[in-house]
């Protein structure tokens, strides 16, 4: 009896115990209030995250698309991405692959609204589309487009979507790289890219990349490539809010976007070329392999490469330009056609400057 007595009087002291440290530490209380022990453990990092998401994830919209399948005329859903709502007049971003195709796009809203969307223009050479919803401007939440100028590698950024039909989900990460270059829908080159470090999966496709002011500083658009297979190995690249911005006023004033064109190739600067041509071994620009005849280069005074001389762009506009990426990331965001720009070009140990007037690009 009394052994009884001494088992059940442990038991409850356990219970005690154990009931103190679930309403002490585990269950949820009023100690979850600002100020608290409990909210002391969420990061002033943490809470920059989450306010970001709570005020952005009510501009950001699941995509779906549709078309018309069988003898009964009803739609199938055959793809997804993600968007984002750029003005209360219902305009909305994404990417241009994400409705091509498309008989009808259907949008979900954070708040649980669903319409569908139509079509107001697309930019093949870019993958971005604009894309316009009827609602009332009280429910339309926009968000502020940022300066892809002012990135830095190493920056924080955040991106939501919906991969895998997993909506309004958050990744974090970091800008791994700037100017990078990607392939667009008409096989020409997307520049100014940045290249994050932040999880983009299939569905992630047309949703923002946001710094941590939570203004959109590029559009998730394309994952690297492994293995002939897209999926997230740390790659993902997205379209600069500049050239977001140049293409999205374009569409929308004059319902299409004319891209510069100067009508040459490159080749890649590495030790050969600069011991071939007798470079200095820091020159950093565009090595002019061909131009192309009947072009803007041509015209403009520029040359294809030849045996012992060849063209070296090093600025445009007196912007110091790196790379071929971004020289297509230049004339992208800040050139039209007819605009005339100064190339600085280093030609057999001599800088020279070449007045260029840029056509349309064509096809």
């Amino acid at each position: 009896m009394f052994g009884k007595t001494i088992r059940v009087l442990i038991s409850s002291v356990a219970l005690i115990i154990f009931g103190f440290i679930l309403g002490g530490t585990f269950a949820p209380s009023v100690a979850d209030e600002p100020g608290s022990p409990r909210a002391e453990l969420v990061t002033e990092a943490e809470r920059l995250y989450a306010d970001v998401y709570n005020r952005v994830a009510p501009s950001v919209v699941s995509i779906t698309t549709s078309s018309r399948g069988g003898g009964d005329d009803q739609f199938f859903a055959d793809g997804s991405g993600s968007g984002f709502v750029v003005d209360q007049l219902g305009h909305i971003v994404t990417n241009f692959h994400v409705i091509d195709g498309a008989e009808r796009i259907e949008i979900n809203f954070f708040d649980g609204t669903i319409v569908e969307a139509d079509v107001i223009g697309i930019d093949p050479d870019s993958d971005l589309a604009v894309i316009q919803v009827i609602l009332p401007a009280e429910k339309l939440v926009p968000v502020p487009l940022g300066n892809s100028d002012d990135l830095l590698v190493g920056q924080s950024v955040l991106a939501i979507g919906n991969p895998f039909n997993k909506d309004w989900t958050l990744t974090y990460g970091i800008v791994s790289a700037l100017n990078r270059t990607i392939i667009g829908l008409n096989n020409y080159s997307i520049g100014g890219v940045i290249q994050t470090d932040a999880a983009i999966n299939p569905g992630n496709s047309g949703g923002p990349l946001l710094n941590l002011r939570g203004e959109v500083i590029g559009v998730n658009s394309q994952i690297e490539l492994q293995n002939g297979v897209r999926q997230n190995a740390g790659v993902g690249y997205a379209i600069p809010s500049n050239l977001v911005n140049r293409v999205f006023s374009d569409i929308i004033n004059f319902g299409e976007v004319q891209y510069s064109y100067i009508g040459i190739t490159n080749r890649p600067i590495d030790l050969n070329l600069i011991q071939d041509f007798n470079l200095p071994n820091n020159i950093r620009g565009v090595a002019v392999r061909q131009v192309r005849p009947n072009t803007p280069a041509a015209r403009g005074g520029l040359r294809t490469m030849g045996v012992d001389t060849i063209d070296v762009i090093t600025a445009v506009d007196n912007v110091p330009i790196r790379s071929f990426d971004e020289l297509v990331g230049y004339l992208s965001i800040y050139t039209r056609p007819g605009q005339t720009v100064q190339l600085t070009v280093y030609r057999a140990g001599q800088q020279t400057i070449l007045d260029v007037t840029l056509d349309v690009r064509p096809g």
